[in-house]
């Protein structure tokens, strides 16, 4: 695994789809994707991956341009309909001038023909990573904003209604993993994994008691945005 990993702007890992329907090629690339240290759900379908994308919030994916309902354009043409600019790969065993034009025109980001060299894949989805965290990093506005709550990443201010909250380093941490879910349950153990970037053997009252630290100074003597959904997890979503 390399040392250097890419990692999601929230310090959780790079998500990647991969759709084929040929599930030798999926689970090779998922094994090779998951041991550079990525995340990776994989679909057999178009319509699958539809759904896969909107549960899992890929940062970068692979189609297969042969499926079985949707081909890999129609899905993309799709996903860019809906306003999902993922980058995406296009996979496929057609090698010509014409099947690149049509899959770049269609919005596709790079194009890799079967038989394929998964250091050759991982290295094009590595350079897609990136120059799509390029992209976001020169986005001029560092505030998260939910509600009346503002979180800056440049400053690490933290501001309720225009007053100053000061946080600890981990509980900025926390906060902004909220924030760039809201209205979104986050579990426990996706909080451990993203915000703690390791296991706790079961300790998960950490979470807990960081949640309430947290309480205690966005929510005190207001409306409360941060909730608990008994069973599931937590949800941080403006309040009123």
């Amino acid at each position: 695994m390399d040392s250097q990993a890419l990692k999601r702007a929230d310090g959780g890992k790079i998500r990647a789809l991969v759709v084929d329907d040929e599930e030798s090629i999926t689970q090779l690339v998922a094994m090779a994707l998951r041991y550079e240290g990525w995340e990776v759900e994989t679909a057999a379908s178009g319509t699958e991956a539809l759904d896969k994308v909107k549960s899992f919030d890929p940062d970068v994916a692979v189609f297969d341009i042969m499926l079985p309902d949707l081909d890999g354009m129609q899905l993309l043409a799709k996903l860019r309909g809906n306003g999902d600019m993922v980058p995406v790969l296009f996979l496929t065993a057609l090698d010509s001038v014409e099947d690149r034009v049509n899959g770049l025109t269609a919005g596709g980001d790079d194009y890799v023909v079967k038989p394929f060299s998964l250091e050759e894949l991982i290295a094009r989805l590595r350079g897609l990573v990136r120059r799509s965290q390029l992209a976001l990093a020169q986005q001029p506005d560092p505030v998260l904003r939910v509600g009346d709550l503002t979180l800056n990443e440049d400053s690490y201010e933290v501001e309720r209604g225009g007053d100053p909250i000061v946080v600890t380093n981990t509980e900025f941490e926390l906060l902004r993993y909220l924030m760039r879910n809201p209205n979104r349950v986050l579990s426990k153990a996706q909080i451990l994994d993203r915000v703690w970037a390791y296991d706790f053997s079961g300790k998960s009252t950490v979470v807990e008691l960081y949640i309430s630290y947290l309480r205690k100074k966005i929510d005190s003597g207001r409306e409360p945005m941060l909730h608990t959904v008994r069973g599931a997890g937590y949800m941080l979503k403006p309040a009123g």
